[in-house]
C-alpha cells in the first residue's frame, strides 16, 4: 500500500513513518500542505494521512483543494482537536475518516485499513500482505521474496527496496525518495548507493532482474 502523510511535527511524522513503514507499507512524508498537493498533482495514493493543523493552508484547505481537483484517494484526518464541529467541518470537506491525537497506533493501522478496503471492494493487490508481479511474491509480513517459488536471500535495506519498487509498480521512482525511503536521508552518503542496491537486487532477481529499469535523468522503475 502507499501512503502520503502530511504533518508537520516531524517527531510525530517520524514515528508514524516508520510504524507503517513496518507494516510493509511504502511512505512518502511532506512537512506541509502545498508540498503534499504538488506530491499528488504527479503520483497517486492509497491513502492520505493528513494533519489538520499544519502551517500555511491547513488541512481542511488540503482536502478542499484535493476534492476540487476530482480525487477520490481516501483522506484520514489527524487532530488535536478532537470538537465535534471540528469533525464534522472536516468530514464536508472530503475527508474520508478522523482520528484525534493522541491515538493508539493499531487503531491507526486498522483505520487505515478500512479506508483502503472500502475503496478496493475487499480485493486489493496486498490483502494478505504480499506484493506479487510475474514470478514475484514480495510477503510483507513475512518479509519474504520469492522468486519462482524460491525464497531469495535479502538484506534488510534489499527488503526495503524491493518493498518500495514493486508497492510503486509502474512508477518512477527518483533516487532521492528510494534515499529517503529506505536510508531515511535525502543525501547519498556513498554518492551511488542506491546503484549499487539496485544492481545487487536485479542479479537476484534473476530473469526478473529486467523489470527494475533506469529511468534516464529520473531514477528507476519497477515493471
Amino acid at each position: 500500500m502507499n501512503i502520503l502523510l502530511i504533518e508537520d511535527e516531524l517527531r510525530v511524522a517520524d514515528f508514524i513513518r516508520r510504524g507503517l513503514k513496518a507494516e510493509g507499507w511504502v511512505v512518502e512524508h511532506a512537512e506541509d500542505g502545498e508540498t503534499g498537493l504538488e506530491i499528488l498533482q504527479d503520483r497517486g495514493f492509497d491513502v492520505i494521512v493528513l494533519d489538520l493543523m499544519l502551517p500555511g493552508i491547513s488541512g481542511q484547505q488540503v482536502c478542499q483543494k484535493l476534492r476540487a481537483r476530482g480525487s477520490k484517494t481516501p483522506v484520514l484526518m489527524l487532530t488535536a482537536l478532537d470538537s465535534t464541529d471540528e469533525r464534522v467541518a472536516g468530514l464536508r470537506l472530503g475527508a474520508d475518516d478522523y482520528l484525534p491525537k493522541p491515538f493508539d497506533f493499531d487503531e491507526l493501522i486498522a483505520r487505515i485499513h478500512a479506508l483502503h478496503r472500502r475503496v478496493t471492494g475487499y480485493a486489493s493487490d496486498d490483502d494478505d500482505g504480499k506484493l506479487r508481479h510475474e514470478g514475484l511474491v514480495y510477503d510483507s509480513v513475512a518479509m519474504v521474496l520469492t522468486v519462482d517459488g524460491k525464497v531469495v536471500d535479502l538484506s534488510a535495506k534489499e527488503r526495503e527496496l524491493i518493498a518500495i519498487l514493486m508497492g510503486s509498480r509502474n512508477r518512477a521512482l527518483s533516487r532521492e525518495r528510494i534515499l529517503n525511503s529506505v536510508w531515511g536521508t535525502h543525501e547519498d552518503p556513498m554518492t551511488n548507493v542506491v546503484d549499487v542496491y539496485i544492481g545487487r537486487l536485479r542479479k537476484k532477481l534473476g530473469p526478473y532482474g529486467s523489470l527494475i529499469t533506469t529511468v534516464r535523468g529520473a531514477g528507476y522503475r519497477f515493471g
